[in-house]
């Protein structure tokens, strides 16, 4: 069966145009957005391959966080470990995060589109979406004014995508990076969406793509065409019927305009694996203080803390502590910690080590909890 010839609702296997309830969702992204940051304080970075992350050393451990374009022509890419990058590019220039500087640059583009519509969903440091559906000026239009507002408050380029749900939105901005706009109706998803590879789908991972390859299924237009009773015995429930609408350009997720964090939290990754305890308490002590600040600067209080242990053969462990009441007390928050460590046999030496606050609430009371372990 070709894509083309999937079975489905009377209208070659796409949902009716009642689905996509006539939404227009912007999605725009920054193009290599912290790499493009130090491009634009350091001009002489231009035209080189740029990778960040970690510390900014390929010799020590870290991952890639972003790579500009002429670093990925040679395979870097987000996630890869920085040693391998180095192998891949080693005459790249690599830079340490700098996170508050790329947080600055992200407010001012944010401003600009919170100067065009209050419908705006912040997804990222780099990214956000828009309801632009009762803007009356055309989608070019639009496209064009944010595009211009962004340039001149960061000087940086971003690509857009416009479409009937976030879905199909977010799958269009990538689709002519850098700089690109593509727009992407109910009556594209057969042409443009189909022939494209399933790992394009947001949600469907390597894991993902490896089951869905196992049942020869390597095109989205061929996830279309599988049945759903397969997908669901494959993936279950939940997962089975996202696929199965997914694929044929389906999502009725709305923009969420005010999103709660769900926790706050730290961790690091050793350079050498760790046995010192000594070292191992100051460093939970380090990442309790560095939580407990986060929560102070966006107002939080805890009632729940987490400790992540990752051992040297990568067997990743958490503990959690709950209070009576929220708190956002440096002590109580460490003490917290260490009741959790308390409850780890360290027989082998850590990797990585994460403290997360969760159970979070806006700060109303400071009254410290007792711990119940």
């Amino acid at each position: 069966m070709t894509d083309s010839e999937i079975p489905g609702t009377g209208n070659g296997g796409l949902a009716s145009e009642s689905a996509f309830r006539g939404r227009r969702i912007l999605h725009i992204d920054m193009d290599a957005f912290f790499a493009a940051v130090e491009e634009k304080r350091h001009p002489g970075l231009r035209g080189k391959p740029v990778v960040i992350g970690g510390a900014g050393d390929p010799s020590r451990r870290g991952v890639v966080s972003t790579a500009n374009y002429e670093a990925r022509k040679f395979g870097v890419h987000s996630g890869m470990p920085l040693k391998t990058a180095c192998k891949l590019c080693p005459r790249a220039v690599y830079l340490p995060v700098d996170y508050p500087a790329y947080a600055a640059v992200s407010r001012r583009f944010k401003k600009v589109l919170l100067s065009l519509t209050g419908a705006v969903e912040d997804v990222g440091i780099d990214e956000a979406f828009l309801d632009i559906t009762d803007m009356p000026e055309d989608d070019e239009i639009i496209a064009a004014r944010i595009k211009e507002g962004v340039y001149k408050a960061t000087g940086l380029t971003c690509s857009i995508g416009i479409a009937p749900n976030k879905l199909l939105a977010k799958i269009a901005s990538d689709m002519q990076k850098p700089g690109g706009l593509t727009i992407i109706t109910e009556r594209d998803i057969r042409d443009r969406l189909w022939p494209m590879p399933v790992r394009k789908l947001y949600g469907i991972g390597p894991k993902t793509e490896e089951q869905l390859h196992a049942l020869e299924i390597e095109t989205i237009g061929q996830l279309a065409a599988t049945q759903l009773e397969i997908l669901v015995r494959r993936f279950g429930s939940s997962h089975g019927h996202y696929l199965y609408d997914a694929a044929r350009g389906i999502d009725e997720t709305p923009l969420v305009i005010h999103r709660e964090p769900k926790s706050i939290s730290r961790e690091t990754t050793f350079q050498r694996d760790e046995k010192n305890w000594q070292v191992i308490a100051g460093t939970i002590a380090q990442l309790s203080r560095q939580v407990i600040s986060d929560m102070a600067a966006k107002g939080y209080t805890a009632r729940t803390v987490t400790l992540k242990i990752r051992f040297d053969d990568f067997h990743t462990v958490t503990r959690a502590c709950s209070l009576e009441k929220a708190t956002a007390s440096d002590e109580i928050i460490r003490k917290t910690a260490f009741s959790c460590l308390r409850r780890v046999e360290l027989k082998r030496r850590v990797r990585l080590l994460g403290v997360r606050a969760s159970n979070l609430e806006h700060v109303e009371s400071r009254m410290p909890g007792k711990v119940r372990t």
